[in-house]
């Protein structure tokens, strides 16, 4: 499981001494258990993974935010946190196979318009979980369905 290459990997980190990648692994944990205890049992590796994807991207952001506030050294902190936990997560989806995912559920749901573009995007998310951003299948459904109604 998922949960066990994450305490073994922060033991090793540990033993490395490895200060970023501990404290990156050991909020990770803490994240993950506190959405053990609200959900009263433990997590699948498909909400592990959830939980590390909105890590990841507060981690973005926050790079983000402190590049605009001139913090160069904390951007690159929160950087580097990223890219340790996005080596946990499943790989990402090439534009190109996210794209055929995109037209083949347009194609099986018979949408039509942008009107319908929330089903398609629930159903795309069910199929692609994890291995791409919510954003990016949103602008090529917006793409694909307003192409389609030309």
């Amino acid at each position: 499981m998922l949960i066990d290459q994450l305490n073994s990997d922060l033991k090793q980190a540990q033993l490395a001494r490895d200060g970023v990648k501990v404290s990156t692994l050991r909020l990770l944990l803490s994240e993950i258990k506190n959405a053990q205890i609200v959900k009263g049992e433990a997590l699948s590796d498909e909400e592990i993974v959830s939980v590390m994807q909105k890590e990841v991207k507060k981690r973005k952001e926050a790079s983000v935010g402190f590049r605009q506030g001139n913090r160069e050294d904390q951007a690159l902190k929160e950087e580097a946190e990223a890219q340790i936990l996005s080596f946990y997560l499943p790989a990402q989806l090439e534009i190109e196979e996210l794209t055929k995912v995109v037209e083949d559920t347009i194609n099986e749901l018979g949408a039509k318009s942008v009107s319908e573009m929330g089903s398609v995007i629930g159903k795309v998310m069910s199929k692609v979980a994890g291995r791409v951003d919510g954003n990016i299948v949103s602008s090529i459904v917006k793409e694909k369905l307003k192409i389609e109604n030309l």
